[in-house]
């Protein structure tokens, strides 16, 4: 990244990486890999075995771009699905949005299947997440912003607070970056929606062994840069964004090909629109949560049993788009849930800032630490948006990996479905430091060329 460390990213060095919070004592990190897994969840099931006990995930393997993915569940039968008429039997491991679609939603139900816990790292992850267990530290300085830490890692594997716990989603590890094509659909009530097409590569420079420190990533935690492709109108725009781990405002830049000039966005952060969104998305949705902490207060909650989208095969495997996005719910015959223990943390608006969301709940999995549910409340305390992840394993990368995500904005009575890809080509998740994505291409005095290709 040589004329991107001289340019933009500059400021990335000056952050100040000052007094911070401490981390856990060896004694408590030497649970990792024993009770507790190598990224922090409890090895163990459950009291009545609807848990099991994780042993390992499923194992990584050698697979072809253009190879199918194999369900390795796909002869199961659902166990019993929820919808509006028995919510109120499993209402104690649903969350308030899903509740909420449950009663307000026509023949919304959840499928509930046998839980398999699929997903693992390589040893090279989980050996620098128990190094990171008593290195990482967030600042002192109120913007709970990354201190220190290692790369290609898990930061706080044993989290003391929930804003730990969500820079351990920020910083999952779904290796160094990816190459892919897909669709954000625009779902109206009736059923009608246009996809905006989109071609994307991302880098995660903090997601290498190799770097030891944010300094050393240059402060940045992942850049994206995406090409719409469609519809006509939009063709040829170009959208960059640099996302930090410091206290610093997320960067970004577009190109408008009708202009044929580059613009710097003024403010791509917190509750300001996605471009092009239709107000329906907020960047710190994107994906699920991103940017910066220092808006609110983070409750670490504690741990809860809940339904959650697991093993999503069936949803991602290639079909019609139509097949999948319909009228305010994608097609419930193609959704798995399965019971998981999650992490529930509290995101309230600290006293003096502002931000459309008062609150916020989120839910991560504890193998993964991906986001999996998330409700977003107005400052008069009503559920506003509502939105959920998928997870399935990339056997390639030894990993499980969360893409699709489905956002429903309830006021509006409309959703989107993001990262849809299920009639794009696959998508190419770079394990390692390939080469196949040129640094050079996330700078923003490249856009034109980008655009104009």
């Amino acid at each position: 990244m040589r004329r991107l460390a001289q340019g933009v990213l500059i400021l990335g060095l000056s952050m100040m990486w000052t007094t911070s919070k401490a981390a856990v004592s060896p004694s408590e990190a030497k649970r990792l890999g024993r009770e507790l897994t190598p990224v922090g969840a409890e090895r163990a099931g459950n009291r009545d075995g609807s848990i099991p006990e994780w042993q390992g995930g499923l194992p990584k393997k050698k697979r072809k771009l253009t190879d199918a993915r194999i369900d390795p569940y796909a002869s199961e039968n659902p166990l019993f699905s929820i919808d509006a008429t028995n919510l109120e039997k499993y209402k104690d491991k649903l969350s308030a949005g899903q509740i909420e679609l449950l009663k307000t939603r026509k023949g919304y139900r959840m499928d509930v299947y046998p839980s398999h816990r699929s997903c693992g790292y390589p040893e090279t992850i989980t050996e620098r997440t128990k190094q990171n267990a008593t290195l990482a530290k967030l600042s002192n300085d109120g913007s709970d912003s990354l201190d220190s830490a290692l790369g290609g890692a898990f930061p706080f594997p044993i989290p003391q607070n929930g804003a730990e716990a969500i820079w351990n989603h920020r910083l999952r590890w779904q290796g160094l970056g990816r190459i892919e094509a897909y669709q954000t659909n625009f779902i109206n009530p009736d059923g009608s929606f246009y996809g905006l097409g989109q071609e994307q590569l991302a880098l995660t420079p903090f997601a290498s062994t190799k770097v030891n420190s944010p300094r050393e990533a240059n402060g940045v935690q992942m850049m994206i840069l995406d090409m719409m492709t469609s519809p006509p109108s939009r063709n040829g725009e170009v959208l960059l964004v640099h996302y930090f781990l410091g206290n610093k405002a997320n960067n970004g830049w577009m190109y408008f090909p009708g202009q044929r000039r580059v613009r710097r966005l003024p403010a791509l952060e917190y509750d300001n629109p996605v471009p092009g969104f239709e107000n329906l998305e907020t960047a710190d949705q994107y994906p699920m949560f991103a940017g910066a902490l220092d808006r609110y207060d983070w409750k670490l909650v504690g741990k809860q049993e809940m339904y959650i989208p697991y093993n999503n095969y069936k949803f991602v495997a290639k079909r019609k788009m139509s097949e999948v996005y319909q009228g305010l719910y994608p097609n419930r015959d193609l959704m798995r849930y399965e019971l998981h223990r999650v992490w529930k943390i509290e995101a309230t608006v600290k006293p003096g800032m502002r931000h459309m969301f008062a609150r916020r709940t989120f839910y991560l999995d504890e193998d993964t630490w991906m986001l999996m549910e998330a409700d977003q409340y107005d400052s008069q305390g009503k559920l506003w948006r509502v939105m959920e992840a998928t997870i399935y394993p990339a056997v390639e990368l030894g990993a499980c990996v969360s893409q699709e995500f489905i956002s429903w904005d309830l006021n509006a009575n409309r959703y989107l479905g993001e990262y849809a890809t299920q009639e794009s080509k696959p998508t190419d998740w770079l394990a390692g430091d390939e080469g196949r994505i040129d640094p050079r291409q996330f700078e923003p005095e490249d856009l034109r060329r980008i655009g104009a290709r």
